[in-house]
């Protein structure tokens, strides 16, 4: 074989070597390399969530049994010190993670079908529920998130289901507006008319047509609104309001004790409060990357 033969031997092996590479990784490695920062907040959502996996196996301790001694400073058996009620300080923050995570998880997801529900009715719809959403809308942004909250939790009192609901209410009138203009610019796309003239009711527009469209929407929100409900719920433990004790949370457990012992145990109030910083920064830059890549045109928006 000549040296030109040779030459061409090995660049076609090597085109049919790239082209042999798999897709989704280069299309990983484009995404990680034009969003660092939101792989940084992926790689911290990770962690949080193997620990919140993993509670078991990291630590023995019931983040609740309050028979390991009064304040306790760390060492071997303690690795993070006990509290002043003798409840050892790593498990209530390896578990808070799952109380943050699942609160998190729940009230974003349930506060973006609200929204998507309630976007599409408007949207499509318009008039008078369209009049009514809307001001509803305008109300609940008129109030700060924290008075809707403890009017919330004065009405039905404190507890799990309280939070859960006050806090989707909360995240849906804020993703109403996103959702509704989606869903009018959706409507008079060309395929509507068609399915509209071919005999297709409202209700199949709307779920063949046009949800589909808004679930990238649905997922934006989803994301973004996770570092809130964390940031929110851990504030009204702070209070008192939110999760009942004993039960871990990285709120209360910054608030309830750590506040008056921070000089003589300052471990109380800096172990939930790194973990709760580590979980709000990681969700929020994971969830602005995701914003940006399924929907640029909500970039800069919250």
């Amino acid at each position: 074989m000549t040296t030109v033969g040779r030459e061409l031997s090995i660049s076609s092996s090597r085109s049919e070597w790239r082209l042999r590479l798999p897709l989704p990784l280069i299309d990983a490695a484009r995404l990680a390399i034009k969003h660092p920062l939101g792989v940084f907040g992926a790689l911290c959502v990770l962690l949080i969530v193997l620990v919140a996996i993993l509670a078991p196996l990291i630590t023995s301790y019931d983040p609740t049994d309050a028979s390991y001694g009064i304040l306790q400073k760390p060492s071997e058996s303690h690795f993070l010190g006990t509290d002043r009620a003798g409840r050892d300080v790593l498990s209530r923050v390896v578990w808070g993670s799952r109380t943050s995570l699942t609160v998190g998880a729940i009230v974003a997801t349930l506060g973006a079908m609200l929204a998507t529900l309630l976007g599409l009715i408007a949207g499509y719809f318009q008039r008078w529920p369209d009049y009514l959403i809307q001001r509803g809308s305008e109300l609940f942004s008129m109030m700060p998130d924290l008075l809707i909250l403890f009017l919330f939790v004065f009405a039905f009192g404190p507890g799990f289901n309280t939070l859960v609901v006050a806090l989707s209410v909360v995240g849906a009138f804020a993703g109403v507006r996103v959702i509704r203009s989606a869903a009018l610019s959706e409507k008079q796309n060309q395929y509507v008319e068609a399915a509209r003239s071919l005999g297709a009711g409202h209700l199949r527009i709307l779920l063949r047509h046009i949800l589909p469209n808004l679930l990238p929407l649905a997922i934006v929100l989803i994301t973004t609104r996770i570092s809130s409900v964390i940031l929110a719920e851990a504030s009204l433990s702070f209070l008192g309001l939110g999760v009942p004790p004993p039960n871990p949370s990285w709120g209360a457990d910054i608030g309830g004790q750590a506040r008056t012992y921070f000089r003589a145990a300052p471990w109380l109030a800096l172990a939930p409060g790194i973990a709760l910083s580590l979980a709000v920064l990681g969700t929020s830059l994971m969830g602005d990357a995701l914003r940006d890549i399924l929907d640029p045109r909500l970039r800069g928006r919250r």
